[in-house]
Protein backbone atom coordinates (compact mmCIF):
# COMPACT_ATOMS: atom_id res chain seq x y z
CA UNK A 1 0.00 0.00 0.00
CA UNK A 2 1.65 3.38 -1.11
CA UNK A 3 -0.53 5.39 1.78
CA UNK A 4 0.35 5.64 5.02
CA UNK A 5 -2.70 4.83 7.89
CA UNK A 6 -2.93 8.79 8.37
CA UNK A 7 -3.02 9.49 4.78
CA UNK A 8 -5.85 7.17 4.40
CA UNK A 9 -7.65 8.28 6.91
CA UNK A 10 -7.59 11.95 5.89
CA UNK A 11 -8.49 10.93 2.38
CA UNK A 12 -11.73 9.36 3.40
CA UNK A 13 -12.51 11.54 5.75
CA UNK A 14 -12.43 14.23 2.69
CA UNK A 15 -14.35 11.53 0.15
CA UNK A 16 -16.88 11.78 3.00
CA UNK A 17 -16.63 15.60 3.19
CA UNK A 18 -17.23 16.16 -0.68
CA UNK A 19 -19.77 13.68 -0.73
CA UNK A 20 -22.06 15.32 2.06
CA UNK A 21 -21.00 18.75 0.52
CA UNK A 22 -22.45 17.36 -2.75
CA UNK A 23 -26.00 16.11 -1.46
CA UNK A 24 -26.38 19.62 0.27
CA UNK A 25 -25.98 21.42 -3.18
CA UNK A 26 -28.05 19.15 -4.80
CA UNK A 27 -30.48 19.75 -2.11
CA UNK A 28 -30.42 23.64 -2.79
CA UNK A 29 -30.26 23.09 -6.31
CA UNK A 30 -33.26 21.58 -5.80
CA UNK A 31 -31.96 18.76 -7.97
CA UNK A 32 -28.87 17.51 -9.97
CA UNK A 33 -26.61 14.41 -11.24
CA UNK A 34 -25.98 12.83 -8.06
CA UNK A 35 -25.48 9.10 -9.42
CA UNK A 36 -22.30 9.99 -11.30
CA UNK A 37 -20.85 12.56 -8.92
CA UNK A 38 -20.93 10.21 -5.92
CA UNK A 39 -19.68 7.31 -7.93
CA UNK A 40 -16.50 9.82 -8.92
CA UNK A 41 -15.51 11.78 -5.62
CA UNK A 42 -12.82 8.99 -4.42
CA UNK A 43 -11.20 9.68 -7.58
CA UNK A 44 -11.23 13.40 -7.17
CA UNK A 45 -10.45 13.32 -3.48
CA UNK A 46 -6.95 11.47 -4.78
CA UNK A 47 -6.57 13.75 -7.75
CA UNK A 48 -7.04 17.06 -6.06
CA UNK A 49 -5.43 16.35 -2.56
CA UNK A 50 -3.03 13.42 -2.98
CA UNK A 51 -1.54 12.82 -7.10
CA UNK A 52 -2.52 15.83 -9.21
CA UNK A 53 -0.08 19.16 -8.96
CA UNK A 54 -2.19 21.49 -7.81
CA UNK A 55 -1.83 24.16 -5.51
CA UNK A 56 -5.39 26.35 -5.10
CA UNK A 57 -3.39 29.21 -4.13
CA UNK A 58 -1.98 29.21 -7.37
CA UNK A 59 -4.68 27.54 -9.86
CA UNK A 60 -3.64 29.34 -12.75
CA UNK A 61 0.12 27.61 -12.29
CA UNK A 62 1.29 27.08 -16.05
CA UNK A 63 3.10 24.17 -14.68
CA UNK A 64 0.37 22.36 -12.78
CA UNK A 65 -1.44 19.32 -13.67
CA UNK A 66 -4.01 19.34 -15.99
CA UNK A 67 -7.82 17.75 -14.58
CA UNK A 68 -10.17 17.17 -17.33
CA UNK A 69 -13.46 16.09 -15.78
CA UNK A 70 -15.17 15.05 -19.11
CA UNK A 71 -18.06 13.87 -17.63
CA UNK A 72 -19.05 17.46 -16.99
CA UNK A 73 -22.77 16.62 -15.80
CA UNK A 74 -20.61 16.03 -12.62
CA UNK A 75 -20.34 19.70 -12.03
CA UNK A 76 -22.72 19.32 -8.68
CA UNK A 77 -19.77 17.43 -7.12
CA UNK A 78 -16.65 19.49 -8.60
CA UNK A 79 -18.32 22.87 -7.25
CA UNK A 80 -18.15 21.39 -4.10
CA UNK A 81 -14.67 20.55 -4.08
CA UNK A 82 -13.38 23.65 -5.31
CA UNK A 83 -15.33 25.67 -2.29
CA UNK A 84 -14.11 22.79 0.25
CA UNK A 85 -10.64 23.74 -2.01
CA UNK A 86 -11.05 27.36 -1.35
CA UNK A 87 -11.75 28.37 -4.88
CA UNK A 88 -15.30 28.70 -4.62
CA UNK A 89 -17.49 30.47 -2.11
CA UNK A 90 -19.48 28.26 -0.25
CA UNK A 91 -22.31 30.25 0.28
CA UNK A 92 -22.28 30.09 -3.33
CA UNK A 93 -22.94 26.71 -3.75
CA UNK A 94 -26.76 27.74 -2.34
CA UNK A 95 -26.92 29.07 -6.13
CA UNK A 96 -26.20 26.30 -7.67
CA UNK A 97 -27.97 25.98 -11.31
CA UNK A 98 -29.78 29.10 -10.26
CA UNK A 99 -30.56 31.97 -12.79
CA UNK A 100 -27.74 34.30 -12.52
CA UNK A 101 -25.29 32.27 -10.80
CA UNK A 102 -22.03 31.22 -12.44
CA UNK A 103 -21.95 27.55 -11.41
CA UNK A 104 -23.84 26.23 -13.80
CA UNK A 105 -25.14 22.43 -14.08
CA UNK A 106 -21.95 22.28 -16.32
CA UNK A 107 -19.15 24.29 -15.05
CA UNK A 108 -17.90 27.10 -16.97
CA UNK A 109 -14.17 27.51 -16.96
CA UNK A 110 -14.51 30.84 -17.85
CA UNK A 111 -16.84 31.64 -14.55
CA UNK A 112 -14.88 28.98 -12.16
CA UNK A 113 -11.05 29.89 -11.21
CA UNK A 114 -9.30 26.03 -11.19
CA UNK A 115 -11.89 24.32 -13.78
CA UNK A 116 -9.10 23.22 -16.50
CA UNK A 117 -11.68 22.88 -19.21
CA UNK A 118 -15.47 23.14 -19.73
CA UNK A 119 -16.86 20.06 -20.42
CA UNK A 120 -20.56 18.38 -20.78
CA UNK A 121 -20.71 17.58 -24.48
CA UNK A 122 -19.88 13.71 -23.82
CA UNK A 123 -16.88 12.35 -25.61
CA UNK A 124 -15.25 15.74 -25.75
CA UNK A 125 -12.48 15.04 -22.90
CA UNK A 126 -10.33 12.78 -23.76
CA UNK A 127 -9.64 15.06 -27.27
CA UNK A 128 -9.15 18.02 -24.86
CA UNK A 129 -6.97 16.31 -22.59
CA UNK A 130 -4.38 15.37 -25.48
CA UNK A 131 -4.40 18.54 -26.64
CA UNK A 132 -3.31 19.64 -23.21
CA UNK A 133 -0.48 16.89 -23.41
CA UNK A 134 0.50 17.72 -26.33
CA UNK A 135 1.21 21.20 -25.73
CA UNK A 136 3.05 20.61 -22.70
CA UNK A 137 5.73 19.13 -24.33
CA UNK A 138 5.79 21.79 -26.88
CA UNK A 139 6.07 24.32 -24.30
CA UNK A 140 8.37 21.97 -22.52
CA UNK A 141 6.18 21.34 -19.59
CA UNK A 142 6.37 18.16 -17.31
CA UNK A 143 2.90 18.45 -15.89
CA UNK A 144 0.50 15.96 -16.30
CA UNK A 145 -2.99 15.46 -17.84
CA UNK A 146 -5.49 13.29 -16.21
CA UNK A 147 -9.04 13.13 -17.95
CA UNK A 148 -11.77 11.79 -15.80
CA UNK A 149 -14.67 9.75 -18.10
CA UNK A 150 -17.96 8.11 -17.70
CA UNK A 151 -18.59 4.48 -19.03
CA UNK A 152 -21.90 5.47 -20.87
CA UNK A 153 -19.58 8.37 -22.54
CA UNK A 154 -17.60 6.03 -23.95
CA UNK A 155 -20.56 5.18 -26.31
CA UNK A 156 -18.86 8.28 -28.33
CA UNK A 157 -16.81 7.22 -31.24
CA UNK A 158 -14.72 10.36 -30.40
CA UNK A 159 -13.20 8.89 -27.04
CA UNK A 160 -12.12 6.14 -29.11
CA UNK A 161 -10.68 8.54 -31.99
CA UNK A 162 -8.89 10.66 -28.88
CA UNK A 163 -7.59 6.70 -27.71
CA UNK A 164 -6.00 5.72 -31.03
CA UNK A 165 -4.02 9.33 -31.75
CA UNK A 166 -3.33 9.15 -27.91
CA UNK A 167 -1.56 5.70 -28.05
CA UNK A 168 0.33 6.60 -31.34
CA UNK A 169 1.91 9.91 -29.63
CA UNK A 170 2.62 7.97 -26.60
CA UNK A 171 4.92 5.33 -29.22
CA UNK A 172 6.23 8.15 -30.91
CA UNK A 173 7.27 9.94 -27.85
CA UNK A 174 5.82 12.68 -28.83
CA UNK A 175 3.99 14.43 -25.87
CA UNK A 176 0.97 12.04 -25.09
CA UNK A 177 3.00 10.07 -22.24
CA UNK A 178 2.20 12.24 -19.21
CA UNK A 179 -1.94 11.85 -20.09
CA UNK A 180 -3.47 9.20 -17.85
CA UNK A 181 -6.88 8.37 -18.69
CA UNK A 182 -9.22 7.43 -16.03
CA UNK A 183 -12.96 5.63 -16.15
CA UNK A 184 -15.60 6.13 -13.89
CA UNK A 185 -17.17 2.83 -14.23
CA UNK A 186 -20.46 2.86 -12.47
CA UNK A 187 -22.14 0.52 -14.83
CA UNK A 188 -25.10 2.71 -15.44
CA UNK A 189 -26.02 5.72 -17.48
CA UNK A 190 -29.33 7.92 -17.69
CA UNK A 191 -31.87 5.51 -19.84
CA UNK A 192 -29.74 2.16 -17.82
CA UNK A 193 -27.70 -0.46 -17.37
CA UNK A 194 -24.63 0.45 -19.94
CA UNK A 195 -24.24 -2.79 -21.08
CA UNK A 196 -28.22 -2.84 -21.98
CA UNK A 197 -28.43 0.19 -23.51
CA UNK A 198 -25.11 -0.51 -25.66
CA UNK A 199 -22.65 -3.21 -24.33
CA UNK A 200 -19.38 -1.86 -23.38
CA UNK A 201 -17.70 -5.49 -22.19
CA UNK A 202 -15.23 -6.36 -22.82
CA UNK A 203 -14.33 -3.11 -21.60
CA UNK A 204 -10.63 -3.46 -20.35
CA UNK A 205 -10.00 -5.48 -23.57
CA UNK A 206 -11.19 -2.44 -25.68
CA UNK A 207 -8.87 -0.03 -24.33
CA UNK A 208 -5.97 -2.86 -24.59
CA UNK A 209 -6.67 -2.98 -28.39
CA UNK A 210 -6.04 0.76 -28.55
CA UNK A 211 -2.60 0.46 -27.32
CA UNK A 212 -3.29 1.50 -23.62
CA UNK A 213 -2.11 -0.54 -20.08
CA UNK A 214 -5.08 -1.03 -18.39
CA UNK A 215 -5.76 -1.51 -14.62
CA UNK A 216 -9.09 -2.67 -13.42
CA UNK A 217 -9.35 -1.45 -9.61
CA UNK A 218 -12.13 -0.88 -7.29
CA UNK A 219 -12.86 3.23 -7.23
CA UNK A 220 -14.21 2.98 -3.89
CA UNK A 221 -10.83 1.58 -2.44
CA UNK A 222 -8.66 4.62 -1.61
CA UNK A 223 -5.39 2.10 -1.11
CA UNK A 224 -6.43 0.26 -4.40
CA UNK A 225 -7.22 3.21 -6.39
CA UNK A 226 -3.75 4.90 -4.70
CA UNK A 227 -1.68 2.10 -5.85
CA UNK A 228 -3.75 2.11 -9.43
CA UNK A 229 -2.67 5.97 -9.73
CA UNK A 230 0.89 5.45 -8.51
CA UNK A 231 1.64 2.62 -10.82
CA UNK A 232 -0.04 5.31 -13.90
CA UNK A 233 2.31 8.42 -12.97
CA UNK A 234 5.47 6.28 -13.30
CA UNK A 235 4.56 5.46 -16.90
CA UNK A 236 5.57 3.29 -18.88
CA UNK A 237 6.06 2.25 -23.17
CA UNK A 238 2.10 2.99 -23.17
CA UNK A 239 -0.58 5.11 -22.13
CA UNK A 240 -2.91 4.18 -18.92
CA UNK A 241 -6.19 3.44 -18.65
CA UNK A 242 -7.44 3.02 -14.67
CA UNK A 243 -10.81 1.57 -15.21
CA UNK A 244 -12.11 1.97 -11.51
CA UNK A 245 -15.24 -0.23 -10.92
CA UNK A 246 -18.22 1.93 -8.83
CA UNK A 247 -21.27 2.34 -7.96
CA UNK A 248 -23.49 5.00 -9.33
CA UNK A 249 -24.99 6.83 -5.98
CA UNK A 250 -22.48 5.06 -3.65
CA UNK A 251 -23.33 5.54 -0.14
CA UNK A 252 -27.01 6.23 -0.30
CA UNK A 253 -29.25 3.74 0.18
CA UNK A 254 -32.04 4.42 -2.26
CA UNK A 255 -29.65 5.80 -5.22
CA UNK A 256 -26.71 3.05 -4.90
CA UNK A 257 -26.94 0.79 -8.24
CA UNK A 258 -29.61 2.89 -9.61
CA UNK A 259 -29.96 4.14 -12.57
CA UNK A 260 -32.59 6.25 -11.92
CA UNK A 261 -30.48 8.81 -10.23
CA UNK A 262 -28.34 9.87 -12.83
CA UNK A 263 -30.46 12.82 -12.06
CA UNK A 264 -32.93 13.79 -9.78
CA UNK A 265 -33.98 15.67 -6.80
CA UNK A 266 -35.04 15.40 -3.01
CA UNK A 267 -37.81 15.60 -0.95
CA UNK A 268 -37.11 15.84 2.79
CA UNK A 269 -37.64 12.55 3.84
CA UNK A 270 -34.67 11.42 1.17
CA UNK A 271 -32.70 14.48 2.34
CA UNK A 272 -32.71 13.28 5.67
CA UNK A 273 -32.49 9.79 4.63
CA UNK A 274 -29.51 10.84 2.33
CA UNK A 275 -27.62 12.64 5.21
CA UNK A 276 -28.03 9.46 7.68
CA UNK A 277 -26.49 6.92 4.75
CA UNK A 278 -23.55 9.16 4.05
CA UNK A 279 -23.08 9.19 7.63
CA UNK A 280 -23.14 5.59 8.25
CA UNK A 281 -20.98 4.87 4.49
CA UNK A 282 -18.27 7.12 6.55
CA UNK A 283 -18.42 6.05 9.87
CA UNK A 284 -17.59 2.18 8.34
CA UNK A 285 -14.90 3.57 5.69
CA UNK A 286 -12.98 5.14 8.19
CA UNK A 287 -13.32 2.39 10.41
CA UNK A 288 -11.61 0.34 7.85
CA UNK A 289 -8.70 2.49 7.44
CA UNK A 290 -8.26 2.66 11.42
CA UNK A 291 -8.22 -1.05 11.42
CA UNK A 292 -6.04 -1.84 8.53
CA UNK A 293 -3.67 1.09 7.65
CA UNK A 294 0.11 0.47 8.45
Amino acid sequence: MTLSKQEWIDLEKKAAELRELCIETVNWAGSGHWGGSSSCADILTLLYYKYANFDPKNPTDPDRDRIVVSKGHVGIVLAPMFALLGLVKKEDLKTFNHTGSKLGIHLDSNKVVGLDSSTGSLGHGSSLGLGMALAGQILGKNYKTFVVLGDGECDEGSVWEAAMATAHFTKKKRGAGNLITIVDRNHNMIDGNTEDIMALEPFEDKWKAFGFETIVVNGHDIPALSDALEKAIAGGEKPYCIIADTVKGQGVSFSAGNYKWHYGALDEAKYNTAKADLAEYAKIRIARAEKEGK
